[in-house]
This record gives C-alpha cells, sequence and structure tokens, in this order.
C-alpha cells in the first residue's frame, strides 16, 4: 500500500512535511497548491513552496516532494509546470478539488469539476509540456454537487494523458461533512479506469484505511486532516502501529517550535500552533485541556513554556 501526505494550504508547509515524514513511512508528498493566473512565476515562489527543491525534490528523510499547481489558463499552468520539472519536482499535481471561495470565485479549484472539457484542456497541456518520464497527476472530487459527474471528470484526465488521480469521495457541495463520503463511487470509478487512483476522504485510523481500500480496491491513501490529528497516520494506515503517546507528541510539538521559530514563519508560530492543536483535540483529550491555556497567548515564549511544563509533567508521571 502506498500512503501520500496530501496538501492543505497553510498548514501542511515544507517544515510539517519535514517533521511527518521524518517519523512516517510516506511515499510522496504534496505541496500546497501555487496559483497560475497569467504569467510564469519566478523560481522564487516555487523554491518558498517547495524548499526540498533545492535537494533534490525530496524531504530531509528522502521522500519525493510533488509541486501542485491551481489555474484554469491551460497554456500559462503548462509554462509553469514545465518550469516546476525543470526545478526538481517530483512529477507535478493539478488541484481540481479546492473548494475554497476566493479560488473558485476566480476559476480555479473546484469550479473546474462543472467543466470536464477544461479539466481535459489542462491536463492535456501539462502534460504535454513536462518530460514523460516525470508523473502528472490531477485531484479532484466527486462533482461539484452531484457524484455521478465523476465518471466524466475522471475520464477527462485519463484522456488527457494523466498518470494517476488522487479522488476526494466527496462533491464540494459535501464541504468535509463526516457522513457525505462516498467511497464506492472510487470503487465503481477503479472499475472503469486505465489510470491508478489515489482514495482521499475520511482516513483516521488504521480501520478507516482497511474499509477505504475494500471499498475502492485502490492499493494507494492520501491522507490530510488526519495527519494532522494523528501524528503516525501514515505508519497506523499503512502498518497497524499504535497510536502515538501524547507524551511523543508533546516532544513533536516543541521540536516544530523549534523549526517554526528558526523558519520563515516564525511570527506566526503562535497561531499555527493553536491551528495543530485544533486537529490534535480530536484525537487526544490532553490536547483539548492544554488548549484551553493556550489558546488566549499570542506569543511565542509563554506558549513554548506551556509545552515545555506539561511535557516535563508527564515524564515524571
Amino acid at each position: 500500500m502506498r500512503v501520500i501526505l496530501g496538501p492543505m494550504e497553510g498548514v501542511l508547509d515544507h517544515l510539517m512535511r519535514e517533521m511527518l515524514t521524518e517519523i512516517n513511512d510516506y511515499d510522496l508528498c504534496v505541496t500546497e497548491f501555487i496559483r497560475i493566473v497569467d504569467q510564469l512565476l519566478p523560481n522564487s515562489v516555487y523554491h518558498r513552496f517547495c524548499p526540498e527543491l533545492r535537494q533534490g525534490g525530496k524531504t530531509q528523510a528522502g521522500t519525493p516532494v510533488r509541486i501542485q499547481l491551481l489555474g484554469q489558463d491551460p497554456h500559462w499552468m503548462a509554462e509553469n509546470a514545465y518550469r516546476a520539472h525543470q526545478l526538481g519536482s517530483a512529477g507535478v499535481d493539478i488541484n481540481f478539488g479546492c473548494p475554497a471561495k476566493s479560488v473558485n470565485k476566480s476559476r480555479g479549484g473546484a469550479v473546474l469539476l462543472k467543466d470536464p472539457e477544461q479539466i481535459y484542456q489542462i491536463v492535456k497541456s501539462v502534460r504535454e509540456a513536462v518530460h514523460p518520464t516525470k508523473p502528472v497527476t490531477a485531484k479532484v472530487r466527486l462533482g461539484w454537487d452531484d457524484p455521478n459527474h465523476c465518471f466524466e471528470i475522471a475520464d477527462a484526465v485519463q484522456q488527457a494523458g494523466a498518470d494517476e488521480i488522487a479522488i476526494h469521495a466527496r462533491t464540494k457541495i459535501d464541504g468535509y461533512k463526516a457522513d457525505t463520503i462516498k467511497w464506492d463511487y472510487i470503487g465503481q470509478l477503479r472499475q472503469r479506469l486505465r489510470m491508478p487512483i489515489i482514495a482521499n476522504g475520511e482516513v483516521w485510523n488504521y480501520q478507516d484505511g482497511q474499509r477505504c481500500i475494500e471499498a475502492t480496491q485502490t492499493d494507494a491513501l492520501m491522507v490530510c486532516r488526519g495527519a494532522l490529528n494523528l501524528p503516525n497516520l501514515c505508519n497506523v494506515v499503512k502498518h497497524n502501529h499504535a497510536h502515538m503517546p501524547w507524551p511523543d507528541v508533546l516532544a513533536l510539538l516543541l521540536k516544530y517550535s523549534e523549526y517554526e521559530i528558526k523558519g520563515d514563519k516564525g511570527l506566526y508560530y503562535p497561531n499555527r500552533v493553536k491551528q495543530w492543536f485544533a486537529y490534535l483535540r480530536h484525537e487526544y483529550p490532553q490536547a483539548k485541556e492544554l488548549f484551553v491555556d493556550i489558546r488566549s497567548l499570542n506569543k511565542t515564549a509563554p506558549i513554548i513554556e506551556i509545552l515545555q511544563r506539561a511535557h516535563d509533567s508527564e515524564l515524571h508521571q
């Protein structure tokens, strides 16, 4: 089984990729999307989103990183895909799944699910621009408001020459509501498509992973939010490892704090760590309690002090 660390805008950045690939056996990471409008972006943008380009397109742990592009113009998507490939990205992924209003109103992301012909043109242009040995992949949802549109959407991606498709098993209108997951549609697509499918959505633990694989008949899963709820989710899903104990999560949070403060986003550290706590609360009751202590803090030092104190007290128990 392959497990891919998917993209989450503003959350799964290179620091998080660095840390999560160090403790997990991920097969691939996909970057946050780079927005393409009407120009070829400079190298500096690619290096900002994907500093791993400077080390052969891999994290320190050796996990390949693939740049994701989002846009609606086939020509400029192709130009930028070629640049990403030249800079050393492990292939190029195209985002047709982002449900954010700001992206959709400028005809990017999930809004293109309404227009399979445009999806075809974009993927075809990118496939022609990128070296045949480098994968071109697409991330989609089942449709805008009707999951039955997934057949036409996936067919457009395949006909355009993509190597693989990641499918989030909900429509755009479904958002992220747990009870709207429709893995069975991926199972139906598995019967029809020649290209491999990566299944995405509602995989939080080993049992979910097994159920998803059974329902979809795929051997590849993409995790996003779950990877933040449970930091060793990849190894839990892939190897049935035990869930990471809370003291180890605290140690990881302290390590993350060091990364963030040294990194280019140190100013945002309080918001970033609170954002991560918002996910950890779903898996760890202790995170819920600790979040109460740090919620109102907006300076780095006091937050780290609280994390350190919690970590020390766990060690002495």
